[in-house]
């Protein structure tokens, strides 16, 4: 299937989920003093926009190089959002829910990767480049566009938190917990259907 401009964005769009990934973003910006805030997200926007510009140009490469499939890569994003999933739903005690320790800020992981820049974002950037070479500025065009967005989504964040309050969040938190483990499930298995069925 050939993409334009548009339909590359509103896909990568999909792929970021910025608003899907509201529940996580919260609690984690709120750990980050609130002067530091806006650079934080931007820093892990900027860092999760590099590693899918990069991986648009050599994710072939690197897959080839290190004996890894696109499958590998489906199951391995499937595990860690399941782990983060579970721990949504029924929290831990002394730890955040996405491995940070209390009071630390977020770099690179949880919200750079693989939150904005996981498994299936790598995937659908590979995609687009390997497909459609000729076309590779409209593809970095529409990467920028939806990174764009995502960014004003996590910079905004902390807003949305006290439109909706504390108890809402961590509700939807609970609920999107639920969605992420169905979701990490089925990558899961999508991986080992194309593995299995897909040939050796």
């Amino acid at each position: 299937m050939d993409h334009s401009f548009l339909s590359a964005f509103i896909l990568l769009l999909l792929v970021l989920d910025p608003l899907g990934s509201l529940p996580i973003f919260i609690p984690i910006m709120r750990a980050v003093p609130k002067p530091r805030r806006k650079l934080v997200a931007l820093r892990e926007v900027g860092i999760a926009f590099g590693v899918l510009f990069a991986f648009m140009f050599v994710g072939d490469a690197f897959l080839r190089v290190m004996h890894l499939s696109e499958r590998s890569l489906e199951v391995a994003g499937g595990v860690i959002l399941l782990i983060i999933a579970i721990r949504m739903i029924f929290g831990s005690s002394g730890e955040s829910a996405y491995g940070l320790e209390p009071g630390r800020e977020p770099f690179i992981f949880p919200l750079a990767v693989p939150l904005l820049a996981g498994p299936s974002a790598m995937a659908t950037v590979l995609l687009l480049a390997s497909r459609q070479p000729d076309r590779i500025w409209e593809w970095i065009a529409a990467l920028t566009a939806a990174m764009v967005v995502s960014g004003l989504t996590l910079i905004l964040a902390d807003r949305i938190r006290k439109l909706l309050g504390d108890s809402v969040v961590s509700a939807i938190e609970k609920l999107m917990g639920l969605v992420l483990t169905a979701i990490a499930v089925e990558m899961v298995l999508a991986g080992l259907k194309r593995y299995f069925i897909g040939g050796l």
